[in-house]
């Protein structure tokens, strides 16, 4: 009775999460477009203004760690109250704004709110969901995801069509409609009762802060500066009562594995939202508006799959998935190779493959890494999980930039037939490449899935005994 109770909880939980995550995903991307509006406003460079983008995502990045680890130790929907008002304070100060310095600031106390949304996000469908079921609710968080990624530029060009772009900034105040429902609903109990190490997370917040400063400016400082941070976090986590992060979180190859995995693999597929804009851009020569709508169909047709990932997860398990995953993202990146330079509606259509492909990996890995958390660390472990995904999004973006700044003057893929688009195929062809050695080594360390539904048939009663 009591599951039942809170698995009803948990199906509106979850769709009011699946709204705000629409509202956040298009908050975090809006602004890409209109950094030169601003760079002219303010007398900057391109370089200057990019911070408007830089900082959101640096704080959202350690943000979301921080907020998973404090689930662990105060109720959520204290910790969501906090971040969602936060997240508008921002948006107001930003709104209000008149000097550059302000507008960072706005966009830094808007990121520092944003970020218990990640981290929420995986923490609700591991607290409100049995393992059996577990798949279902990941997609449909990832259904807002999606959503956001799609609505988010063509929502914002519509905005600064007919308005100034600081209305930009009122987006997040949306989220304050889902706040009433949170504080209704949520009523989890922490299960860790101890304090928190704010040196320790500091530590770790340093550290994470200047490996993204030494990838976004290719500065050697920096990484020195996050090397010694690191290690004296290290240092920290072993030499105190009750770390920041425990070490024997690590010491679960389920988890360590499965953040290996979702570090390349994340990777990797960022080249799909980061190398695909400049393509259509670079060799087709689209409009920034126009790509925006290329690029909508692959978030759209993701959306509409994304609940169907998660149902694939639960029933026929992870492993099938991710093979499912692989296999479209597979597809993707050969006939990228193959065709990049051609039709813009192609490359849009092949996408699809792409996106939902990742999506699809996404439900999977994620699946898998809660599965291997105990409760009293579920939130610090998914909160890792999803600060490990923006850092791979950040690495893999500073590489394929400096590839493609290089250019490229040996076509790799033969059947590829425009020069224009070398340096594109040759990325996706070794995209490809890495993505089958993933494929391999997930299949080498969690095994076949021909008896997947069965194992997951035999655990259920003991998963549903463990969630109860």
């Amino acid at each position: 009775m009591q599951a039942a109770l809170q698995q009803q909880t948990g199906e509106k939980l979850i769709r009011i999460l699946a709204f705000t995550l629409v509202i956040s995903v298009m908050s975090a991307t809006m602004f890409n477009i209109v950094l030169p509006e601003i760079a002219l406003e303010f007398n900057l460079s391109l370089s200057q203004v990019s911070w408007v983008s830089s900082a959101f995502l640096l704080v959202y990045a350690i943000g979301t760690v921080t907020y998973g680890r404090l689930a662990d130790t105060y109720k959520l929907k204290n910790l969501l109250t906090f971040g969602l008002l936060f997240f508008a304070l921002g948006s107001m100060i930003g709104l209000l704004a008149q000097q550059y310095w302000a507008v960072l600031l706005g966009r830094v106390l808007q990121a520092a709110g944003a970020a218990v949304i990640p981290a929420t996000a995986g923490i609700i469908p591991i607290r409100y969901f049995p393992p059996e079921s577990r798949g279902r609710a990941l997609g449909i968080a990832m259904t807002g995801l999606a959503l956001g990624s799609a609505l988010g530029p063509v929502v914002a060009a519509l905005l600064v069509s007919a308005v100034h772009w600081r209305w930009l900034f009122c987006m997040p105040l949306f989220t304050l409609l889902a706040l009433p429902y949170y504080r209704k609903y949520l009523n989890d109990t922490p299960v860790n009762s101890g304090r928190i190490d704010w040196l320790g997370g500091g530590l770790l917040a340093g550290a994470v802060a200047l490996l993204l400063l030494a990838i976004t400016n290719q500065a050697w400082m920096p990484a020195i500066g996050c090397l010694l941070l690191f290690a004296l976090f290290l240092t920290r986590i072993h030499s105190v009562p009750d770390p920041f992060i425990k070490p024997g979180l690590f010491r679960s190859k389920r988890y360590s594995l499965g953040l290996t995995i979702a570090f390349l693999a994340n990777g990797i597929g960022y080249s799909l939202g980061f190398l695909s804009p400049q393509l259509l851009a670079h060799v087709n020569q689209l409009e920034p508006g126009l790509v925006g709508f290329a690029l909508v169909p692959a978030a759209a047709m993701t959306a509409v799959l994304g609940r169907k990932g998660g149902q694939l997860a639960d029933q026929k398990g992870n492993s099938y998935l991710f093979y499912l995953a692989s296999a479209s993202l597979l597809i993707c990146f050969v006939l990228l190779s193959t065709f990049a330079g051609m039709s813009p509606m192609l490359i849009a259509i092949i996408l699809i493959f792409g996106n939902v492909g990742q999506s699809f990996l996404s439900i999977a890995l994620s699946n898998t890494v809660s599965r291997s958390l105990p409760k009293e660390q579920i939130g610090v472990g998914m909160g890792l999980l999803a600060m490990l995904n923006f850092v791979s999004g950040a690495i893999a973006a500073g590489v394929y930039a400096q590839i493609v700044d290089q250019g490229a003057s040996i076509r790799w893929n033969p059947v590829n037939s425009h020069p224009e688009a070398t340096v594109f195929s040759n990325i996706y062809l070794v995209l490809a490449v890495l993505h089958v050695g993933i494929l391999l080594f997930y299949y080498v360390q969690f095994g076949r899935t021909k008896h997947a539904v069965q194992k997951v048939n035999d655990l259920k009663q003991t998963n549903r005994e463990e969630f109860i």
